[in-house]
């Protein structure tokens, strides 16, 4: 299993869009991407979540239901 820092960065405005939305349908993951853990800038403009897969196009798949508030870096990350 590979992890991932995934940094998420709201776009202007949407951060009540994208608490709204995840709050009516959760986070959306499909089979095989797993969340472990995530934290919030200050700012409340950024969101890390750190997650793992053995199928990293699975990230394409999960952010079809965000790109329209949220724009994402997927960085892989040694063990």
């Amino acid at each position: 299993m590979q992890r991932f820092m995934v940094i998420e960065r709201f776009r202007k405005n949407a951060m009540s869009a994208v608490y709204d939305r995840f709050e009516a349908h959760g986070r959306m993951l499909p089979a095989g991407l797993h969340y472990i853990d995530s934290w919030l800038s200050s700012e409340r403009e950024v969101c890390y979540q750190l997650m793992e897969t053995e199928n990293p196009a699975l990230f394409e798949q999960w952010i079809t239901h965000w790109v329209d508030l949220v724009d994402f870096e997927i960085v892989p990350l040694d063990s």
